[in-house]
């Protein structure tokens, strides 16, 4: 792409008493109690284990509760949305403790459990009780909280993580991780925690740059750690198409990911809880397959091939097209996918119909006397999206895809995933929102990492979303109003390769690091952080990877 490069809906009651400590619990990372922190649950030297039977003559017996001080808030990267204070020694793990899985809740959450206990060294069992010490991991009734949400309890030596649905029985073991890795301990008391936002994640342009399998594979740990759950991947551009075909082995550039690759990537998303929502761009950015397909580019009316872009007037480009799109379709079993539909070049310019007359023929045969070139656009948008519906999977468009004032209207499932507001004939956020469509934030003033920083674009050092950046900051520096909150699902931060050799990937890695975690913290909850920018860095830097 050229140039583009629920504040928490408790599903619990509290259980604190005091409106004080109610305020102190809203701050991420602070004080849940009124008590000054001093030689609390990381300094106590407890292991949470019970004592062996030859040793507990010779040890004194552990200190009751009442001796230890109000715990504080673990520090994590995002930060945890509610944390109930208490006195304790919290927990840190012990070389006889295991991570505990009931029989009944086996086959939901083993792959949580070991990946935890692999983690932090400990053991794995599956018991219905757990021991001294243990780390036990359980599924609430559906329904009892929001989705993705968790609890989180250290009490008694022991650590409980439960929630509604796996993902957040994951997030919490992804919580006691960061704890364990910052500070040794995880504090005494309970997490109450669910993202604010529904869709966190990475963009990903493997088009126009070829990322390893290996190195995608690094990224999705590194976003399931930071409660990242989508990975978009761009795989098809002017520059290059990226992933094996069957059905048109002739647009595959070299190198590419094989199909085994992909479903290796689908497979570590899925037990990390992040969906893979892949993106075949059209009708423009399309050169690579152009290149195989002369016959099916787009020309202006001086016979000027426009690059990237097929002819929408020719039925030959949507049977290419919908063949690729039933193709990749089963290779991508998560319930997303991306139709594209940015920056067609035969609407980038003043005159569309006239510099364009056969597609404007096209449009007017189509839908009448009146209609325009956006209009036979929008009827390829959806027609694209009639052929992906049937899978169930979400559909998704980029912002420029959406037209005004036009006979044809795209449908109303598409949600807008909106990017900028500097193409002719820009339309702003609150036109999508107002007509009731559903939003995801890929601003490009914040939220775009692009290789050798064309067009006067900058990398992103996390800094700027961590303290300007709102979900709500679609586009420019401007916030939508508060009323509109409900309908941005989310966002991500996105990785273009305008200049594809300008990094390395160990370069884009390191580059993205922070963003990403600024990202996870504004996404995770909306309101302003308490932590200044320097102490953020400084967490992230000691609970990251």
């Amino acid at each position: 792409m050229g140039q583009r490069t629920r504040r928490l809906r408790r599903g619990r009651a509290l259980t604190t008493a005091t409106a004080a400590v109610l305020v102190a619990l809203a701050v991420p990372a602070c004080s849940a109690g009124a008590e000054p922190s001093g030689s609390g649950p990381r300094n106590s030297g407890t292991t949470g284990s019970a004592p062996s039977p030859a040793s507990s003559a010779a040890e004194p017996p552990s200190p009751p509760p009442s001796a230890y001080p109000l715990s504080t808030a673990p520090r994590t990267v995002p930060a945890v949305r509610e944390h109930h204070a208490a006195r304790g020694p919290g927990w840190k793990p012990a070389p006889a403790a295991r991570v505990v899985v009931a029989p009944a809740d086996r086959a939901a959450l083993s792959d949580e459990a070991k990946l935890l206990a692999g983690e932090l060294k400990l053991g794995y069992a599956e018991s219905a009780e757990p021991g001294p010490g243990d780390v036990q991991l359980a599924l609430a009734p559906k329904g009892s909280g929001p989705p993705e949400s968790y609890t989180l309890t250290v009490q008694g030596g022991r650590v409980r993580i439960t929630a509604p649905d796996e993902a957040g029985v994951f997030y919490g073991t992804r919580t006691l991780k960061q704890e364990i890795r910052g500070a040794g301990s995880a504090p005494e008391g309970t997490v109450e925690d669910a993202p604010a936002k529904p869709q966190r994640g990475l963009n990903l342009d493997i088009a126009r740059k070829n990322f390893t399998p290996a190195w995608i594979e690094n990224r999705l740990r590194e976003m399931a750690d930071l409660k990242l759950n989508q990975l978009g991947l761009h795989f098809s551009d002017d520059q290059a198409f990226r992933i094996q075909s069957d059905t048109h082995p002739e647009i595959v550039s070299t190198p590419h990911l094989t199909k085994a690759d992909v479903r290796g990537i689908n497979a570590l998303a899925a037990r990390l809880h992040i969906a893979v929502v892949p993106e075949i761009d059209s009708p423009g950015h399309l050169g690579a397959v152009l290149r195989a397909h002369p016959e099916l580019q787009l020309h202006d009316v001086n016979g000027r091939a426009v690059k990237g872009a097929v002819d929408i007037a020719n039925p030959a480009s949507a049977r290419l097209v919908d063949e690729l799109l039933r193709e990749y379709l089963p290779l991508f079993p998560a319930g997303a996918w991306h139709l594209g539909a940015d920056e067609y070049q035969a609407l980038v310019v003043r005159d569309p119909q006239a510099s364009f007359p056969k597609l404007a023929a096209a449009a007017r045969a189509r839908y009448g006397p009146t209609a325009r070139v956006q209009d036979l656009a929008t009827g390829w948008l959806n027609d694209r999206a009639a052929v992906v519906r049937p899978s169930g999977k979400t559909l998704k468009a980029w912002n420029d895809g959406f037209f005004r004032g036009g006979v044809a209207t795209a449908a109303p499932d598409l949600q807008v995933e909106y990017w900028t507001g500097k193409e002719i004939g820009a339309r702003p956020p609150l036109e999508y929102l107002s007509a009731g469509r559903k939003v995801v934030n890929l601003n490009d003033e914040y939220l775009y990492y692009v290789l050798g920083q064309p067009n006067q674009f900058t990398y992103p050092t996390g800094r700027r979303i961590y303290e300007e950046w709102t979900p709500r900051v679609l586009r420019g520096t401007t916030a939508v109003p508060a009323r509109y909150d409900a309908q941005i699902l989310g966002g991500r931060l996105a990785v273009w390769a305008d200049l594809a050799g300008a990094q390395t990937q160990d370069q884009v890695a390191a580059g993205i690091r922070l963003p990403l975690a600024a990202l996870s913290q504004k996404l995770w909850d909306a309101r302003p952080p308490q932590a200044p920018w320097a102490d953020f860095r400084a967490l992230a830097d000691r609970v990251g990877g």
